[in-house]
C-alpha cells in the first residue's frame, strides 16, 4: 500500500534565513543556534552592502582598504567553516532590503534571523527590512548578542543605565552575570542552492583612489580560527613577556568588532585559565576592555544618534577651526609632533594602534590642532581595522568634552595623554614586536 504525500511536501519544510552581519563565527552564535534548532533547513547569507564602502560627508570613506580586506577574509573564513558542514554561505553584493524579499520568496523562507546592531544606520536597515518582510507575512527575529552581558541580565533597564562608566562597571560586575556560551553546532542542514555567489574583489569594494592602488600592511588575518588562535596565545603567554601580552590583548579587538570572536568566549576561557593555572594580572585589562565595549553599545542603545552630533550632549557646538592644512597634516602623519606622526603612520599602514595611542592622536587633534572632533572620528572610522561605531564615536565624543560621562568629558588633554603614553619622553611604540 502506498501512502500519498502532499503535493508540496518538500516545500512545507521550515526554512530560516540566517542573515550574518557582525557575527562571523560558529561558536557562541545565538542566531545560528536558534535557527538550526527551529528550522529543517537554514540559508546563511552575507551581504556586502555598498553603503559601507562609500564616501562620506566628512571627505573620508566609510571603510578603508585594510578593514575591507579583513572583512573579506572573515567572510571567506565563515564560508569555509560552513562548507565543512556540507553547506555554504550565500554571498551577495547589494543592499539587504533590496535582496532579502526576493530571497524569501524564491526559497520559501519562513523566518529571517539576525543580530541587531545599535548604531543608527544599521538599525535603520533592520527596520526597513522588517517592514518589507512584514508585507510578506515573514518575521524578522532580532537577537542582541554582541555584548559580554545581555541587556536583560543588567541590574537596570536600558533607560536607567548609569552614564558614568565607573558606576556602570561597579554595579554590573557586582549584580549581573555572564551567561554561558552557546555551543558550536555539530550538524547543520542547508537549503540547496546551485549558485552561492562569489566574494567581490577588494578593488570592487573600495571607494576613491584606494580602489586602484590599495596599500595594505596589516598584521591581522580575518576569520574565526585566527581569532581563537590569538586568544589561545594570549591565555598561554609567559608572565615574563609583559609588553607582548599587552599587544595581544589589544589585538583581540579586530575579531571582536566583526564578531569572529565572542566576548563571552574570551571571558569564559579566561576564567578556565584562572582555574587551571591561576589568575594573571593582564586578565583584568581584558575584562576592562570588554566592559568598555559593552558600556558604549548600551550608551548607543540608550541615547541613540547623539554621539554622532558635533555638539554631542552639550547645548552648543564646540569652537573649532576649519584648517584643511592641519587636518591633512594629521591624516598624513606630517604634523610637528613626532610621536603623533609615528602613530598616525602606523594607523595608515596597518589599520591598528592601541587605545592609548588613539587617545593621544585624538587629544592632539582636538586640543592642539583645535579641529572639529567629528572629522577625526570619521577618519578613524575609515582607517581602523577594528572599527565599531559605538566605541569609536563614543570615545571621540568624550575626548572632545561633549560626551555623556561627565567624569570623562573634562579629563582629557594632550600633555596629560603624552605623559601617560610616553612618561620618559623616549618610548617608540611598535605593534610588530
Amino acid at each position: 500500500m502506498q501512502i500519498a504525500l502532499p503535493i508540496n511536501a518538500l516545500s512545507m519544510s521550515k526554512k530560516i534565513l540566517v542573515w550574518f552581519r557582525n557575527d562571523l563565527r560558529l561558536h557562541d552564535n545565538e542566531v545560528l543556534v536558534e535557527a538550526i534548532a527551529k528550522a529543517d533547513e537554514i540559508l546563511p547569507v552575507y551581504f556586502f552592502d555598498p553603503r559601507y564602502f562609500e564616501a562620506t560627508s566628512y571627505h573620508t570613506i566609510k571603510t578603508g582598504a585594510v578593514r575591507a580586506q579583513f572583512i573579506r577574509e572573515s567572510v571567506e573564513a565563515l564560508r569555509q567553516a560552513l562548507q565543512s558542514f556540507g553547506g555554504n554561505l550565500l554571498v551577495l553584493h547589494g543592499k539587504p532590503e533590496d535582496l532579502l524579499p526576493g530571497l524569501v520568496t524564491a526559497h520559501n523562507i519562513s523566518e529571517v534571523y539576525h543580530h541587531r546592531e545599535v548604531a543608527s544606520e544599521e538599525t535603520a536597515v533592520s527596520t526597513h527590512v522588517e517592514d518589507l518582510l512584514w508585507k510578506q507575512k515573514v518575521n524578522l527575529k532580532h537577537i542582541i548578542g554582541h555584548t559580554l552581558y545581555n541587556k536583560e541580565d543588567l541590574p537596570f533597564p536600558i533607560k536607567d543605565i548609569p552614564d558614568v562608566f565607573a558606576q556602570f562597571k561597579k554595579k554590573t560586575e557586582r549584580d549581573a552575570i555572564v551567561k554561558p556560551c552557546f555551543l558550536t553546532p555539530n550538524q547543520i542542514n542547508f537549503v540547496a542552492l546551485a549558485d552561492w555567489g562569489t566574494l567581490p574583489e577588494l578593488s570592487a569594494l573600495l571607494a576613491n583612489g584606494e580602489a586602484s592602488n590599495p596599500v595594505i600592511n596589516s598584521i591581522f588575518k580575518g576569520g574565526e580560527q585566527q581569532a581563537l588562535q590569538t586568544l589561545d596565545e594570549l591565555l598561554h603567554f609567559p608572565e615574563s613577556n609583559s609588553l607582548k601580552k599587552v599587544d595581544i590583548v589589544a589585538k583581540l579587538s579586530p575579531w571582536l568588532a566583526l564578531g569572529c570572536l565572542s566576548p563571552r568566549e574570551v571571558y569564559w576561557k579566561m576564567k578556565h585559565a584562572e582555574t587551571s593555572s591561576g589568575s594573571k594580572p593582564f586578565f583584568k585589562h581584558v575584562l576592562q576592555g570588554l566592559l568598555w565595549r559593552d558600556y558604549y553599545r548600551f550608551m548607543f542603545k540608550k541615547h541613540g544618534n547623539t554621539f554622532f552630533k558635533a555638539k554631542g550632549f552639550t547645548q552648543t557646538v564646540t569652537q573649532a577651526v576649519a584648517d584643511e592644512k592641519s587636518l591633512q597634516a594629521w591624516k598624513t602623519a606630517t604634523t610637528g609632533q613626532p610621536l603623533v606622526n609615528l602613530l598616525m603612520k602606523q594607523l595608515n599602514e596597518t589599520g591598528f594602534i592601541t587605545n592609548a595611542a588613539r587617545l593621544l592622536v585624538a587629544t592632539y587633534f582636538v586640543y592642539e590642532l583645535k579641529l572639529e572632533w567629528v572629522l577625526g572620528a570619521a577618519y578613524l572610522e575609515e582607517r581602523l581595522i577594528d572599527y565599531a561605531p559605538a566605541s569609536n564615536w563614543g570615545n571621540w565624543a568624550n575626548v572632545a568634552g561633549v560626551g555623556n560621562d561627565i567624569k570623562l568629558t573634562n579629563g582629557y588633554g594632550f600633555d596629560k595623554q603624552l605623559k601617560i603614553f610616553d612618561p620618559k619622553g623616549m618610548y617608540t611604540p611598535t605593534i610588530n614586536a
